[in-house]
């Protein structure tokens, strides 16, 4: 942790972050309103969950991260843009999934560039697998979008075949999906394009 994410963790963790504990979180009254809800599941630094939570002020946008230094990050960064539409849970994401979201609760889920475990035989400690897919389907209110991007090709593959096999969700693309206009580039997605990195999304819909 750098000195300003431990400030940030040390001094605003109480105001922008939701304890984890395994009962239902009432979203209206953690974000003082009711407003779609789009859950954000390991938001590293944060710059990219402040950036669109910032352009879509219409939205309440919940940011779920084990990892404290990136909790001290957002932490600072909601805390300077006076992002009232944005919280955090520092735990586990499929714990927070099954105990504290209620089925239908969700307007869309993000999962952008999960860690890819890319030697063969980590693959099973990946995120995105048909168990948890079908967990954060569930979670999805009708209509409701599921939106996973990684730069590691084979994962994309995974994500998209994964998807796929999930009957409660429906493509919004014939195979990967073009960039959505809310998903920002990050600074490390535009380094990789120049050198001819490629980056998939993937975006799903649960059925109305």
């Amino acid at each position: 942790m750098s000195n300003a994410q431990r400030r940030a963790y040390e001094g605003l963790l109480a105001r922008y972050a939701l304890p984890y504990a395994p009962a239902v979180l009432d979203l209206a009254a953690a974000f003082g309103r009711d407003a779609p809800t789009i859950l954000e599941i390991g938001f590293g630094m944060g710059e990219t969950t402040g950036e669109i939570a910032q352009s879509h002020p219409e939205n309440n946008y919940l940011g779920v991260e084990v990892h404290s230094p990136g909790v001290g990050s957002l932490l600072k960064l909601i805390d300077e843009r006076g992002l009232a539409n944005l919280r955090i849970i520092q735990h586990d994401a499929v714990e927070v999934v099954e105990h504290m979201l209620t089925p239908g609760c969700l307007a869309g889920i993000h999962v952008f560039f999960p860690d890819p475990w890319p030697k063969k035989r980590h693959h099973k400690r990946r995120l995105i697998q048909p168990a948890f897919v079908r967990l954060l389907a569930s979670r999805l209110q009708p209509g409701g979008y599921l939106h996973l991007a990684t730069d590691w090709e084979e994962y994309a593959v995974q994500m998209l075949n994964v998807a796929s096999a999930e009957p409660a969700l429906s493509n919004t693309a014939a195979g990967f999906a073009p960039r959505p206009d809310y998903r920002p580039p990050t600074k490390f997605e535009l380094r990789g394009r120049k050198l001819g990195h490629g980056v998939w999304d993937v975006v799903f819909r649960r059925a109305p």
